[in-house]
């Protein structure tokens, strides 16, 4: 882990408007508050060795992706976009060829915005468009049409900018068989060589969630799908986006042949992040792993005054014994699953003591086992929580990026 480069994570939490299903730490903020913000990550960034130096944490000098994740990072005024990269590279080698992804709202990228994206080097973009059936978008508060997004599609790819994702939703109000068809007809009419396929989460962290737990009808509520008209719509996407060349290769990511997110992959493969900003959150690497310290994770708080106001990072040590929960959990994520024979090599006899589960899940046709090589079924890819949590024991999934 000491060699691999690292992968930087920048929280916007600026939004146009608040969607009713969203349970990010995002909201609407002035300019103003976008300018201090961004001052307030470039101060992060020029203090964050020392921060490392004193915790115990080993920061990799080489940088390969930068994600601007949201929020809505395409709200950001060009010019505080180019502190915010001003201060990046100051402090990191970035590599040649890094992947450097934004992203961003349909109708929120004006001409100048892109053009700025493109100087700072963004190369990839992920486009939020949940839906594109307009009645559906509206519902959830998105302010786009389904015109809109093949328009900044075609705009980006003009500018240079072709490694596209769009992002849908299943389970959104209004939603049926034939409105979902239409939406996946379109992202693979597009030509984009990236889809993100989620699930509408249902809890009480979103306004839309609580009105579903309440029963009520506010935010369109009672025209959500049931949970397994959803679950079919994810069975959907998975057939149609393989059967047109868009690969799954994650639970909920589908790409064309080098199109996987290389960020992204960090998350699932154990490998060093660094995340800036509201609610952001890093792994990096102990410097006393002799001692049984795997890495250690660092999360900043999620309300935004809160974050301006004074240095609140919550901080803890992964044993050897939770890295190897999360090689399971994180690496089975992946459509390639995970080698057992490679995480034996990291991490010794500790993997016999996931025998029994592991012939559990079998015999229950969650997972498929192929010699060393251990893999979700596709009735596991629907029931992945339940999976997870029998490699955790009391720890929870969701504390895990």
């Amino acid at each position: 882990m000491f060699f691999m480069p690292l992968g930087l994570y920048i929280s916007v939490p600026f939004c146009r408007t608040k969607c009713s299903y969203c349970n990010f730490a995002s909201g609407v903020f002035s300019a103003s508050q976008m300018a201090h913000y961004v001052e307030r990550i470039s101060t992060d960034v020029r203090a964050i060795r020392g921060f490392a130096i004193e915790h115990g944490a080993e920061i990799p000098e080489a940088v390969d992706t930068i994600y601007l994740g949201g929020g809505t990072p395409s709200l950001l005024p060009p010019d505080e976009l180019k502190k915010l990269f001003f201060a990046l590279k100051q402090e990191f080698k970035v590599l040649p060829k890094t992947e450097i992804t934004a992203e961003c709202a349909p109708g929120t990228m004006t001409d100048e915005m892109i053009q700025a994206m493109v100087t700072r080097g963004v190369n990839r973009v992920s486009l939020g468009v949940q839906s594109f059936v307009d009645k559906e978008s509206a519902s959830v508060g998105r302010l786009h049409t389904g015109e809109k997004i093949l328009s900044d599609i075609a705009r980006l790819r003009k500018a240079g900018i072709a490694n596209i994702n769009v992002d849908l939703i299943a389970g959104l109000p209004h939603q049926s068989r034939e409105s979902w068809q239409y939406s996946l007809d379109q992202a693979i009419a597009s030509g984009v060589p990236h889809v993100s396929i989620y699930m509408l989460e249902v809890d009480e962290d979103s306004r839309l969630g609580r009105e579903l737990i309440a029963g009520g009808t506010k935010y369109h509520a009672h025209h959500v799908p049931d949970d397994d008209l959803t679950a079919e719509f994810y069975q959907t996407a998975c057939a149609r986006l393989n059967a047109a060349g868009i690969d799954q290769y994650e639970i909920s990511n589908f790409a064309r042949a080098g199109f996987e997110s290389k960020h992204n992959n960090k998350y699932w493969t154990r490998q060093p992040y660094l995340g800036f900003g509201v609610d952001a959150h890093s792994m990096l690497p102990s410097t006393t792993r002799d001692e049984g310290i795997d890495c250690l994770r660092f999360s900043s708080v999620d309300v935004y005054d809160r974050f301006l106001a004074a240095p609140e990072i919550e901080i803890s040590s992964v044993s050897t014994a939770q890295a190897l929960e999360e090689s399971f959990f994180l690496g089975l994520r992946l459509n390639r699953g995970i080698d057992l024979a490679a995480i034996r090599l990291l991490f010794g006899e500790r993997v016999d003591s996931f025998k029994p589960v592991i012939e559990e899940l079998v015999s229950t046709g969650l997972v498929a086992r192929i010699g060393d090589n251990l893999q979700l079924t596709a009735r596991g890819r629907l029931l992945s929580n339940e999976v997870f949590e029998r490699f955790i024991g009391d720890r929870h999934a969701e504390a895990i990026i």
